[in-house]
């Protein structure tokens, strides 16, 4: 049943190809963006889920550019519009797999599949978070995921990631519908995350929360 369910949404909506001039795509857009600050856990634009990306021109275009200026200038993997204070379904990515692939590109609108528990298989890494700086802690999550929305031009498509790049695309997601990955995990550990936010120095210009 897994298997149909692919090959029916494979044939709605392609799949990206974002592995292809990743360096030249990531610095064009770095280059005419302009880096800003991360906001951090407890600041509201982080704790709601955001709004519909509606409008697909000049304005999101522009955004896009900033929040791969700001993801490059943070040394990010991923970034979703509300870490830059935006409230609008947008994350960006320039992330590796397990096997090394670079993949970058952007996502609007974004909606997990929900993968078959025949087919779920989890991995505890660690992560972390450019909104909650210094702080890492093992989560389990899926090792693969596809991601459906629309790109920068409202054109709707389909990212599949496996691995670290799986964890990546399942992170920005959860920004988007006012998540953290600290959220996710136990009281106890999700106290431990804060202290180590709170004992570390973020390497990057954050918001702070007022």
């Amino acid at each position: 049943m897994a298997q149909q369910q692919e090959t029916r949404a494979e044939s709605a909506v392609e799949f990206v190809v974002d592995t292809e001039d990743t360096a030249e795509r990531e610095a064009a857009h770095v280059e005419r963006g302009t880096a800003r600050p991360i906001t951090v856990v407890g600041n509201p634009v982080l704790h709601k889920e955001c709004r519909d990306v509606t409008e697909f021109g000049d304005e999101l275009a522009a955004l896009v550019d900033d929040m791969f200026a700001s993801q490059r200038a943070a040394e990010g993997v991923g970034l979703a519009a509300n870490q830059i204070g935006v409230d609008l379904k947008v994350f960006v990515y320039d992330c590796p797999d397990d096997d090394g692939v670079r993949h970058v590109g952007v996502v609007c609108n974004p909606v997990l599949d929900e993968l078959p528990a025949d087919r779920r298989v989890l991995d505890d890494s660690n992560e972390g978070c450019l909104s909650v700086p210094t702080a890492y802690a093992a989560l389990a999550r899926p090792d693969t995921a596809v991601v459906r929305g629309q790109d920068a031009q409202g054109r709707p498509i389909a990212v599949r990631g496996t691995g670290y790049f799986a964890r990546c695309l399942q992170h920005e997601t959860d920004h988007l519908y006012g998540y953290l990955y600290i959220d996710r995990l136990s009281k106890r550990e999700r106290k431990d995350a804060l202290r180590q936010m709170e004992e570390g120095t973020a390497r990057y210009e954050t918001v702070p929360n007022a």
